[in-house]
């Protein structure tokens, strides 16, 4: 999932750069990595709780997105207080399909 996301944000960085420029592109990774930085400490996070039958799983799942929202919360203000060339609609378009591929992933099956 997480190169699915990775592959995604290249791809709009791409197009982004050949839209409107180096700033925009730059938004569109920032914009991915957002996700992808997330989704990472989603999986790290639920691996270090371990837990021990359906209930603490469960637990574990909501512990785990909950700081992975926290962290997203997090980092896209740093992205807008700190990039101050950003280019919204790149930043914009490549959270929104990096956060939907996460949900993809869900249903897709190798």
């Amino acid at each position: 999932m997480l190169l699915w996301q990775a592959l995604a944000t290249a791809a709009l960085a791409a197009v982004a750069a050949i839209w409107a420029g180096g700033a925009a592109a730059w938004s569109a990774v920032l914009g991915g990595a957002v996700n992808v930085v997330a989704n990472a400490m989603y999986g790290f996070a639920y691996g270090l709780l371990r837990p021990a039958g359906p209930g603490g799983a469960v637990i574990a799942a909501i512990r785990a997105e909950a700081s992975k929202i926290l962290l997203v919360l997090v980092l896209l203000l740093a992205v807008v207080v700190l990039f101050r060339e950003l280019v919204l609609p790149a930043f914009l378009a490549s959270f929104i399909l990096t956060a939907l591929l996460f949900r993809l992933v869900l249903i897709i099956r190798d």
